[in-house]
């Protein structure tokens, strides 16, 4: 116990607190980063945004993410509308072939089929359509290079200083990116209604090709709602995942993205470790509660004492890249008689939560008498 003496006035009550024995009780997991790649959690609403072995690499099919982002910043849609259609032509139809035998994402296509921009925005961000890609952004800015240069601009502007971009499918090794980078891409894209109404599809109908299956894993399972994903022999699997959770009674959404995961079809270890990594941030919040009609310290007159804590429990959830929770009683100065239940002072809590909690006697106290002071 470490006894605080406030300025003497009739001599006034001793102040007792206990700090170190504050009864509190916290619980933690830690993140399951990936062991082998690198990987990046995002929560947007809670400002927490974190980093593992965080390397500019080949990121494939996840450049998609930013070339919807472009086309969407040049050329807005909102849920229900179409936007700009394009008539499929023989050059289109020749691309689809190519990307099909360089072992890329794409969608059928026919001479003459009418694509517009909602279709093509459902095939790339469903189905990773390398060939929708290349139309939308021809659609856009006239060719792939000049919508290319829209893309590493933008990405500039944004503060993506570990991004570059040399294609709008993320075919080439040289569209490379860090986890971080495509955590913050992954957000700004989901602000877009229309976009998250896209990605937590497990399937999406096209004009032609039909029925198309997501590749985002784990889409619809375990409160997964996309994002986007992406593997090649040089980018290993890549995984952009958006998983809600509830926070008290809000409803959060946190991004986990793995990049550089091996072994199988890719793709798998991909959604593996970014599910991992996501259950794991839920699981590594810190839990604190102060318990009620416990004490914190104690009021003492001469050879009289009372204790004082909360009347109720209260409980704190934060994560640790949040920062650490500091707590400081605050007892006013006693001079007088205190009855049970009075207010005696306050526990702040301060750091990634604020809070200030009432401490109330849990019995009386009186002052001794003058008789008593006298001798």
């Amino acid at each position: 116990m470490v006894a605080l003496q406030v300025p003497l006035f009739h001599r006034p009550a001793r102040v007792y607190v206990a700090l170190n024995a504050t009864p509190t009780t916290a619980t933690q997991a830690s993140l399951a980063w990936p062991s082998i790649g690198s990987a990046a959690l995002d929560i947007p609403s809670l400002g927490v945004l974190t980093g593992h072995n965080d390397a500019m690499v080949p990121i494939a099919s996840l450049t998609k993410m930013m070339t919807v982002y472009v086309a969407l910043q040049h050329s807005p849609l909102s849920i229900g509308e179409t936007g700009p259609c394009h008539a499929v032509t023989q050059v289109d139809v020749e691309n689809y072939d190519q990307l099909l035998a360089l072992g890329e994402s794409t969608v059928p296509v026919i001479v003459g089929e009418q694509l517009c921009e909602s279709d093509l925005l459902d095939g790339i961000l469903v189905h990773s359509a390398g060939n929708y890609a290349v139309m939308l952004a021809t659609m856009v800015a006239g060719s792939n290079e000049s919508f290319v240069a829209l893309m590493n601009e933008e990405a500039q502007t944004l503060g993506l200083l570990g991004t570059n971009y040399a294609d709008v499918t993320g075919l080439s090794s040289d569209s490379v990116s860090t986890a971080l980078d495509q955590a913050q891409v992954a957000v700004l894209l989901m602000r877009s209604p229309l976009v998250r109404s896209i990605v937590i599809q497990p399937s999406v109908t096209l004009p032609y090709a039909g029925v198309e299956d997501s590749f985002t894993p784990d889409v619809g399972i375990d409160n997964v709602i996309g994002v986007k994903s992406g593997r090649t022999a040089a980018a290993g699997g890549c995984d952009v995942m958006a998983m809600t959770f509830q926070d008290g009674t809000s409803t959060r959404v946190l991004y986990a993205v793995v990049l550089g995961q091996r072994g199988g079809n890719l793709l798998t270890p991909a959604g593996e470790a970014a599910l991992a990594l996501a259950n794991s941030a839920v699981a590594s919040r810190q839990h604190y509660t102060f318990y009620g009609q416990r004490a914190y310290g104690e009021l003492a007159y001469e050879g009289r004492r009372v204790a004082f804590g909360l009347t109720n429990s209260q409980e704190f959830w934060w994560w640790p890249a949040q920062g650490t929770l500091h707590e400081r009683v605050i007892i006013r100065r006693v001079t007088r008689s205190v009855r049970r239940g009075e207010v005696v002072g306050h526990l702040v809590v301060s750091g990634p939560v604020h809070d200030t909690l009432t401490l109330r006697s849990f019995g009386s106290l009186a002052p001794p008498t003058l008789l008593q002071r006298l001798r």
